[in-house]
């Protein structure tokens, strides 16, 4: 009898013991865009970004047309960004970070030099979101659409440049958007660029185009006044525009972090 009760002993102590099943994850990803109006629903590529992921990843644009690296903070949006970062309603945030047309500006609100303001800058978005526990995405600038002769123009390169250096530096996944961009729009031509813009384009625009150099817009509608602000330029976007270059986005960041591929529809 002895002996039955220590072999039972045994066996029960040889068992292995099995540890409660964790609940699975129910909190969602989410993917949140920081930027200016080239990355907002309205004249940027957000919609067209958002739509390229599953329905249960949860994309907030929280870009703000006009701002600048500089802009954003002091104007108090980033706090309200990382707030959400620290709400624990998901299990891994990533934030996109894009700056640099607005960084140029003469405007002493949003102008910042270069290397001692908008590099800072950016690094300091990005160890912002390290410490909230997120991941950040560093995006260099959407190309502007003006042509010479010929050949798209290199506005913003120096602001690419940076961003670049930054994500290099701080090993940050970097989504190279302005490369892409300047090649795509310089495959396309001055003349099927127009399309990705805001419409109505101006009859002097549309006259210009073949050319291969285009030309500021004029609008001679009555009701609307001589240049007046309209939905067309060379940096907005349009419904084709916001689909194309948020396409490329997601593109961009798969290619760069295959990880992502598995949110995209």
């Amino acid at each position: 009898m002895l002996r039955r009760t220590l072999i039972a002993a045994a066996l029960l102590l040889s068992t292995p013991v099995l540890a409660a099943e964790k609940p699975a994850e129910t909190r969602p990803v989410r993917v949140i865009l920081v930027g200016d109006s080239t990355m907002t629903d309205k004249s940027g590529y957000g919609k067209g970004f958002c739509a390229q992921f599953k329905p249960e990843v949860v994309c907030v644009n929280a870009a703000r047309g006009g701002r600048s690296s500089k802009s954003y903070r002091v104007e108090g949006l980033w706090d309200k960004v990382i707030a959400q970062l620290n709400d624990g309603t998901a299990s891994k945030t990533y934030v996109l970070i894009q700056f640099g047309h607005n960084d140029g500006s003469s405007r002493p609100e949003r102008h910042t030099d270069l290397e001692t303001e908008f590099g800072p800058n950016m690094r300091g978005y990005v160890l912002d979101v390290k410490k909230a526990g997120a991941v950040p995405v560093l995006v260099t600038p959407l190309t502007q659409r003006h042509f010479k002769k010929g050949q798209v123009q290199n506005d913003l390169l120096r602001w690419a440049q940076v961003t670049r250096l930054i994500a290099r530096t701080t090993d940050t996944t970097l989504i190279d958007l302005y490369a892409e961009g300047q090649a795509k729009v310089q495959a396309m031509g001055a003349v099927e660029s127009l399309s990705l813009a805001g419409q109505p384009v101006p009859q002097n625009v549309l006259e210009a185009a073949p050319t291969g150099t285009t030309v500021p817009a004029k609008f001679t509608d009555a009701s609307q006044g001589q240049g007046s602000a309209q939905a067309f330029d060379y940096t907005h976007l349009g419904p084709k525009g916001s689909d194309y270059f948020g396409q490329m986005v997601v593109d961009l960041w798969v290619k760069a972090d295959p990880r992502v591929k598995a949110l995209v529809k």
